[in-house]
């Protein structure tokens, strides 16, 4: 039975202000989470040359732990969402944190090609499935339904305040007692935040609490609907994996992700590199670094409001429009400057996607297995950044510069401005279009 037509007490009665509390509380708690798991995600970017002057492996070598602790986070992905359709997101944090923390704890103490390859590339990866944005997002999505897309835009600027934050702090860690020291901190600093949250804050879903999903009409009247009301859209069957399949809007969308994915973590992951080859000094690039995060929080708290308002498909469109303006930008200059330019405006892309999978998803297909759903589309996204980051350290080692990885990059995001512009925003299978905030007489807000 799809969880939003649970026959609950409304909200179970509980007084307006005790709501709002319990929708804030998830709010800050999914913020504080992805917060530390930016850390997670862009300390190899930070660590990726420091590990090559003490090993003197080449870039491609490098590149091919990333790529399998793309690859694996993304084959978890699907399971975790799964998982999560079906038992709710207290325990997969908890075991997910615990795999997390250990594989930056094993990380730091690591000597070999192998070492690292167990602990960042399959343990580390394994547990940043059940804790970062994709996650994130999906629990949000499930709590709101008035707002979603502002909830979980402000719920995943934890990722941007986290990259500004932690990156320029994990990068002077780095310089000053070396990248073993910032994946040791990192590991127990996650394990003791998520753990914490876990436990006293993320307990479920609403329906495993007897709530529903916030909406306008629910605070106003405070909990005195009657017990089952719902919207002629909640009565609409919700598409799973193999009828989201049939369609050609979900296999324009997988193109679409997996060439973002592929930009996202080509430049999360050598940017710095690239940066410092042009001369900028390694904290400078941090800083860089720092700023490209601290902007995709104004990319994100940009796009869920406005996909509120006008629909997904447009501000994808638009960001991989931004993209390949960018990627021909940085072919011509370098230039220190050049380079904060590029990571301003590149940064301000990097999440726009975060909070619109899975309102576009739930728009398409609906809510019932929308953790399934978003785990298939994001294992896609995130096998594109692996692939494509290995791919990009053995293009440097033959040619000595990223010159054709952005000429590369320039013609996929062409592609996936395309993709993304033939997607049919509209509720899939004949069912009518979806709309985020009908009201329950089946109007639309």
């Amino acid at each position: 039975m799809n969880e939003n037509v649970r026959e609950t007490p409304h909200n179970n009665g509980a007084p307006e202000h005790t709501l709002r509390s319990r929708y804030a509380h998830i709010v800050a708690a999914s913020f504080l989470m992805v917060f530390f798991a930016a850390g997670a995600q862009y300390v190899f970017g930070v660590m990726f040359k420091p590990i090559i002057r003490e090993f003197g492996w080449s870039r491609g070598a490098v590149s091919s732990i990333f790529l399998l602790n793309m690859v694996v986070f993304a084959i978890a992905l699907t399971v975790v969402g799964r998982l999560y359709d079906r038992f709710g997101p207290k325990w997969i944090i908890i075991v997910s944190t615990l795999f997390l923390s250990a594989g930056f704890v094993l990380t730091s103490f690591a000597h070999s090609m192998g070492q690292l390859f167990f602990s960042y590339g399959l343990v580390a990866a394994m547990g940043l499935a059940g804790t970062g944005v994709p996650l994130v997002s999906t629990l949000v999505s499930k709590w709101f339904d008035t707002g979603r897309g502002l909830a979980i835009s402000l719920a995943i600027s934890g990722s941007s305040i986290g990259a500004f934050v932690l990156v320029p702090v994990l990068s002077l860690l780095s310089a000053s007692y070396g990248w073993r020291t910032s994946c040791l901190y990192l590991g127990i600093t996650v394990f003791v935040v998520n753990t914490l949250l876990a436990l006293f804050v993320i307990k479920g879903d609403p329906h495993h609490l007897g709530m529903r999903p916030f909406r306008t009409s629910d605070i106003k009247k405070s909990g005195t609907a009657a017990a089952g009301q719902v919207r002629p859209l909640d009565r609409a069957p919700a598409l799973g994996l193999g009828q989201a399949m049939a369609t050609r809007s979900f296999w324009l969308f997988l193109v679409t992700m997996f060439i973002c994915g592929s930009g996202d973590y080509l430049s999360a992951s050598h940017f710095i590199n690239f940066a410092t080859d042009q001369g900028a000094s390694q904290l400078t690039a941090g800083k860089m670094m720092g700023w490209y995060g601290l902007l995709s929080l104004a990319g994100i708290l940009v796009a869920g409001p406005a996909a509120d308002r006008i629909g997904c498909k447009t501000p994808i469109v638009l960001t991989f429009l931004l993209r390949f303006v960018l990627y021909l930008f940085i072919l011509k200059y370098k230039s220190i400057p050049s380079m904060y330019v590029f990571a301003l405006f590149f940064g301000f892309t990097h999440l726009i996607t975060a909070p619109l999978t899975p309102m576009l998803i739930g728009r398409l297909y609906g809510f019932a297995q929308i953790g399934l759903l978003t785990g298939v589309v994001n294992t896609v996204h995130f096998f594109g950044g692996g692939l494509f980051t290995y791919m990009t350290g053995l293009m440097f080692d033959r040619t000595g510069s990223y010159q054709v990885v952005f000429i590369v990059a320039a013609c996929m995001a062409a592609t996936a401005a395309l993709c993304s512009s033939l997607i049919a925003e509209q509720r899939h299978g004949g069912i009518e279009p979806w709309f985020s905030e009908d009201r329950i007489d089946g109007t639309r807000q």
